[in-house]
């Protein structure tokens, strides 16, 4: 009898996508390790599932992140000006522990900092992250002893952040987790995973966009509004999914998952926000006030510009801008030829804040790895948008270099930086353009041709559409130059694809 129910069991099982039978980069990368998987592959019969084999390769470039900042850890942080720039291994861990308080003792947005910034300008639960870290470092030795330890506290924390991210992305797409390798191989990931706190807030998104996938609105919506504690654009998200269940007709779900968010958040900014408004608001005064800053094409404008803007005009243009991309993505989300998928809208809404925005530091790359490993699970595509951002991250620190070397000028030039900049921004609009290309083609969609709908959808998952506009209330027809798997897309009683 138990043989019986494993053989009924295994028959109900969905069958993996192999990336190397439909991405030639992927087949050919895999020459490395003895070359493309075989449809006779015994695949999950051993305890080297794709979810550990993805986690445990995660893990190991975390670990070669870690290396790279030795030259740092060893004496760069703490002596020489420009050295941390020129071994690109800069870190805000170690230089706030003493400059937030941390290792005065001072609690987080209750105590006043000496200096020019009164309060923590994080949001509270990354705040909380930094206070745990604070709790279990060693308070004896010499301030670097303890700054070298806090540092390594956090990036004991923080890998297991990234091992979370590596596990959700992997299993969002039951079918394709070993388009989790993305995530896991990312260099840009790797080389600005310990440089802020940024991997609490991508691992609790991660989890939420699991949850929905599962069909768990309101798991979703608490972890996403605790992700937005810990950083602001996880917000963001809302919005491509309220387009999407609008299109589905599936407002129940939404309202749990809204309802959910804003619970979560409030319960933990709510105590800071009543005993200690000001320490609590810190983070968004200070991000209002603050001016053009490294990374943005609005950086650009100004050092090329005898007036500038001002601070409240670019905030305004800025604004502007991204509310224009909420448009476009809410336009496309209601007349594409079929719903989008889910997170195909969440990387654009991200992306398109990325962009607007008047700052992009290095680690902000950290937001979209996952999301684009979900959106476009393309090989080649997403090594171009990780070289321009691994360009990137070299430009920043040896154009800090320059301009702390003073008369030595070692490093990278304006003019220099500023092309950085420029390949930073036109990887990260090839990627947006690719994505918006499978939307507008669904045949195209590497996830769709393999005969899936919306696998992180949940509820969206081949679910009919209610409202649409333009071209989309007409049936959807497929590209007649088109050769390939064509799917089928429909409701419930839908097959999930054919050829």
């Amino acid at each position: 009898m138990p043989s019986g129910v494993s053989k009924q069991a295994d028959a109900h099982e969905p069958e993996l996508v192999r990336p190397t039978a439909e991405d030639e980069v992927a087949a050919a990368g895999s020459e490395l390790i003895g070359g493309p998987l075989g449809r006779r592959a015994l695949l999950g019969t051993s305890w080297w599932s794709p979810v550990r084999v993805i986690a445990l390769v995660a893990i190991g470039m975390f670990a070669l992140g870690l290396v790279q900042k030795a030259p740092c850890y060893n004496g760069a942080w703490f002596f020489g000006a420009s050295s941390q720039y020129t071994h690109a291994c800069y870190s805000d861990i170690p230089h706030l522990y003493q400059g937030r308080g941390f290792a005065d003792g001072l609690v987080p947005y209750f105590d006043q900092l000496p200096g020019d910034m009164q309060y923590l300008e994080y949001p509270v639960l990354t705040g909380l992250f930094m206070q745990v870290a604070a709790w279990l470092t060693p308070g004896d030795g010499s301030i670097q002893d303890q700054e070298q330890w806090y540092w390594m506290v956090n990036a004991g924390m923080l890998m297991v952040c990234a091992a979370v991210i590596a596990v959700c992305v992997t299993r969002t797409h039951a079918r394709r987790p070993w388009d989790g390798l993305l995530l896991a191989l990312a260099p840009a990931f790797a080389l600005t995973a310990t440089i802020n706190w940024d991997l609490l807030a991508v691992a609790l998104t991660a989890a939420a966009m699991l949850m929905w996938s599962r069909g768990r609105s309101l798991a979703f919506g608490v972890l996403l509004g605790l992700a937005t504690a810990a950083k602001l654009y996880p917000v963001l998200i809302l919005g491509p999914l309220l387009v999407l269940c609008w299109r589905a007709g599936r407002w129940r779900e939404y309202a749990t998952a809204l309802g959910g968010a804003i619970v979560a958040w409030l319960l933990v900014n709510g105590p800071v926000m009543l005993f200690a408004f000001d320490g609590w608001s810190k983070f968004y005064t200070f991000s209002q006030e603050r001016g053009v800053d490294f990374g943005s094409f609005w950086l650009i404008l100004a050092q090329n510009s005898s007036d500038p803007l001002s601070t409240d005009t670019v905030n305004t243009l800025a604004t502007l801008l991204m509310l224009l991309c909420c448009a476009g993505v809410a336009a496309l989300a209601l007349m594409a030829p079929r719903r989008p998928r889910f997170a195909q809208l969440a990387f654009l809404i991200v992306a398109a804040f990325i962009l607007t925005n008047k700052v992009y530091s290095p680690q902000y790359v950290l937001w979209l790895v996952p999301l684009a490993a979900l959106a476009r699970p393309r090989w080649r595509d997403f090594l171009i948008w990780q070289a321009c951002e691994v360009a990137y991250f070299l430009g920043i620190w040896l154009y800090l270099a320059y301009t702390t070397s003073g008369d030595a000028h070692k490093g990278l030039p304006t003019d220099g930086y500023h092309w950085a900049i420029g390949l930073h921004l036109l990887g990260t609009v090839y990627l947006c353009a690719m994505v918006v290309r499978d939307i507008l083609m669904p045949e195209r969609d590497p996830v769709r041709r393999a005969g899936d709908d919306d696998p992180s959808g949940g509820v969206l998952d081949r679910a009919e559409d209610v409202f649409v506009l333009g071209p989309a209330a007409h049936p959807a027809r497929h590209a007649a130059h088109f050769e390939g798997p064509r799917v089928e897309w429909g409701g419930p009683g839908a097959t999930s694809g054919s050829l």
